[in-house]
């Protein structure tokens, strides 16, 4: 496969990874209220990173900001931290990998110049990926503890994961998946600078 298609697929995935991993931070359902579980209880209960909302039997939906609950905060503050990192770091790789692409490559770039932009936006790709399945996973194991619970009390209900945490590892999965297609393209490319000038130089030499 060439380094082009390999690069723009990885600029791709990594895009997709970053835009899902946005989405599922401002998405409000991280976790919630097994309905099976509590049939007799007519409200619905859901909460996300930043809200924690309860549907009544109207239909109408009353929400709280998170930042009430200090048992929470610890550790919220954290998947918090890690998903916006994450989402920092899927930008910056995305504006890197925009401009090393084959279409919009510029004349003044040499081949490895443009190499060591295709590295530098996969790495940042699989970091950023590193930190929203670390997020989520995170938020995830919170949750188990209460999926795992068999005699769910009014005051202890048993919750369980949300669409956002599914949309959150799979962004994560996009962005790694996006920065191993990155460093497999400067692969290539190092390959066509070796063969261009006939002699081997170690990678690191080149930084």
């Amino acid at each position: 496969m060439s380094a082009t298609v390999l690069q723009t697929t990885g600029f791709v995935s990594g895009a997709i990874g970053t835009v899902g991993v946005l989405a599922a931070t401002v998405m409000e359902v991280w976790c919630t209220e097994d309905q099976e579980e509590n049939k007799a209880t007519s409200n619905h209960h859901y909460m996300g990173l930043w809200k924690d909302c309860e549907v009544s039997q109207n239909g109408l939906t009353e929400c709280q900001p998170l930042n009430s609950y200090l048992s929470y905060s610890r550790i919220l503050q954290a998947i918090r931290a890690l998903m916006i990192v994450a989402i920092l770091v899927g930008v910056i790789a995305v504006f890197i990998g925009f401009f090393c692409l084959k279409c919009l490559n510029m004349r003044s770039m040499d081949l490895l110049t443009k190499g060591k932009l295709v590295l530098s936006a996969g790495i940042l790709f699989i970091i950023a990926g590193i930190f929203d399945i670390s997020g989520s996973s995170v938020y995830a194991d919170q949750i188990v503890p209460s999926f795992m619970m068999q005699y769910p009390t009014q005051y202890n209900q048993k919750y369980t994961f949300g669409p956002a945490l599914y949309v959150a590892w799979v962004g994560g999965v996009l962005l790694i998946l996006g920065g191993i297609l990155k460093c497999i393209a400067f692969n290539t490319i190092f390959k066509k600078l070796s063969y261009k000038y006939d002699i081997y130089r170690p990678i690191f030499q080149y930084f």
